[in-house]
């Protein structure tokens, strides 16, 4: 993407919501000059305080959910007899809402980060596994055998054919998953706990009416999904130049 593509598109948003907030013409939707100087003024403040845990909370998710996602997802792909026996589990786990278990997540581990971390993780788990399961699955034989005969083991089977034919993917379904995060994250934080951009929004700012804060705090937290998701983007074109290329 463009920073001018991008740039024209915020400046078009910008413009809707400041016509909104003409049409409207109500304390619930101020006009974004207003919102800019609350986030500003907010973010050496509270907000900046929240902004961190969040991002913090979002990130540890990711990070679990990837180390343990894409090892099962290869194996299961790699192997079609683990698949068939655990493709009913998957089935039956994955269509299932895992936000409405964080009541006893909550009850269980407590109303700190950990609860937090464990329910963003464990939706974000199922979808990267499907993906590269399907993906590692898909692999064609012919790749997998002319790198045998040169001798690679399983060890370089896996660096030079599965990881890098699998990649793609993983970053795929962690670029789709970022918004699932953020989203449940908001969700986590907006109860049961004092801190994150969840409870600044519900809480601190929608609970006292501060209008402009509270969309500073919706500013803070697309903004926060917005560099995860260039940051993917960044990750992809350094470890999958091929695809740049194509």
């Amino acid at each position: 993407m463009r920073k001018r593509d991008l740039l024209l598109a915020t400046a078009g948003l910008l413009l809707i919501w400041q016509l909104a907030s003409m049409i409207i013409d109500k304390p619930i939707l101020p006009p974004p000059c207003e919102v800019v100087r609350a986030f500003v003024l907010s973010l050496p403040q509270d907000l900046g305080k929240h902004i961190l845990v969040s991002a913090w909370r979002v990130v540890a998710s990711i990070a679990i959910a990837i180390a343990f996602a894409v090892p099962v997802g290869l194996g299961l792909g790699l192997s079609p007899t683990a698949s068939r026996l655990a493709a009913p589990v998957i089935y039956l786990l994955y269509p299932i809402p895992k936000i409405v278990f964080l009541p006893v997540i909550l009850l269980l581990l407590g109303i700190g980060n950990l609860s937090k971390i464990f329910v963003i993780s464990l939706i974000l788990f199922f979808q990267m596994l499907v993906v590269v399961r399907d993906e590692a699955a898909n692999i064609r034989p012919e790749l997998v055998a002319s790198v045998r005969s040169l001798g690679a083991g399983r060890r370089a089977l896996f660096t030079y054919v599965y990881f890098p034919a699998c990649l793609p993917a993983v970053l795929t379904s962690l670029r789709v998953s970022i918004g699932t995060a953020i989203a449940v994250l908001f969700f986590a934080e907006s109860f049961a706990t004092t801190t994150g951009l969840g409870y600044y929004i519900i809480v601190e700012t929608w609970g006292r009416l501060d209008y402009a804060e509270m969309y500073a705090g919706v500013i803070a937290m697309s903004l926060l999904g917005l560099a995860l998701y260039f940051a993917v983007d960044n990750i992809q074109r350094r470890m999958c130049p091929w695809l740049a290329a194509n």
